[in-house]
């Protein structure tokens, strides 16, 4: 009757770790199917998005995910089986050079994936970043400070008030620093909340007063930081009647968690006579 070797590896470690790798990479692929947390029913999923913007970058998501989700089922899979197939049985260890050419094959299909997908998501980019807003956009100066949002439209006039940095004090009402001066801001409507008509482009103008702050809205799929000295501007069209939050995801300071701001897309109806009481509060 044979011996075992003695310098044979464990055969039961070889099999766990492949049964463990396979388990947690199925695990990981069910997870993202249903959506929800482990033993829960609270989602993990995005909510659905509001605009056409948000649809693109949905897609363009999900293109991601599908390509290198595959990648990663295909990679742990083939870990685990390697782990399996070449456990230690006692044999004699083999010196293997490798291939050139596969390294070179899998090289150039990583790059050819990375540039085609970004390639695919280059218009959703470019549209909400390089594009200018369509003509007749609704205006809306946003303003980042710690630890709050300020949302400023101009009045009846269509024109902004000039800023002066030496005026901004939030404890007397001025929190972006208006010229009480300036005719051009004597109409001037400053908010802590966003409203915008559904249906209608609108043009962001983006900036802080202190430190780097970044506007997010989920469901409008939109990001922009705020960069100190630099008024950043971004655009989109909200397609559905609510409420949303508005974070700042950029850590910026203590207060940072309590940083938030709503947008309420509202009919047209509903906005001018959001924008009339506004108005009407300043006379």
């Amino acid at each position: 009757m044979g011996r075992k070797n003695s310098e044979a590896g464990s055969t039961t470690v070889a099999f766990l770790l492949s049964l463990f790798i396979t388990f947690f990479t199925l695990a990981t692929v069910y997870l993202f199917f249903v959506k929800v947390w482990p033993f829960s029913n609270v989602s993990v999923w995005f909510p659905p998005p509001i605009s056409d913007f948000g649809k693109q970058i949905d897609v363009q998501f999900h293109r991601t995910l599908i390509i290198t989700g595959v990648v990663f089922v295909l990679a742990q899979l083939g870990l685990a089986l390697a782990i399996w197939r070449f456990r230690d049985q006692g044999q004699k260890a083999r010196h293997i050079e490798g291939n050139s050419t596969m390294e070179f094959v899998w090289t150039l299909a990583t790059v050819v994936m990375f540039v085609g997908l970004g390639l695919y998501g280059e218009h959703a980019w470019a549209e909400a970043h390089f594009m200018g807003a369509a003509p007749g956009a609704l205006v809306v100066e946003v303003t980042g400070q710690q630890f709050a949002w300020n949302f400023r439209y101009a009045g009846t006039d269509g024109k902004f008030g000039r800023i002066l940095p030496e005026r901004i004090s939030a404890s007397t009402g001025n929190a972006v620093g208006l010229d009480p001066t300036d005719a051009a801001g004597k109409d001037d409507v400053v908010s802590p909340v966003m409203y915008v008509p559904v249906g209608r482009e609108v043009e962001l103008l983006i900036r802080t007063q202190d430190v780097t702050h970044s506007f997010y809205v989920r469901e409008l799929r939109l990001k922009q930081d705020a960069v100190p000295g630099m008024v950043i501007t971004m655009h989109f069209n909200a397609t559905e009647i609510g409420q949303y939050e508005i974070a700042c995801a950029e850590l910026c300071g203590l207060g940072h968690y309590h940083m938030r701001s709503f947008l309420n897309v509202v009919s047209q109806a509903d906005y001018d006579k959001w924008m009339a009481d506004q108005e009407a509060a300043l006379k």
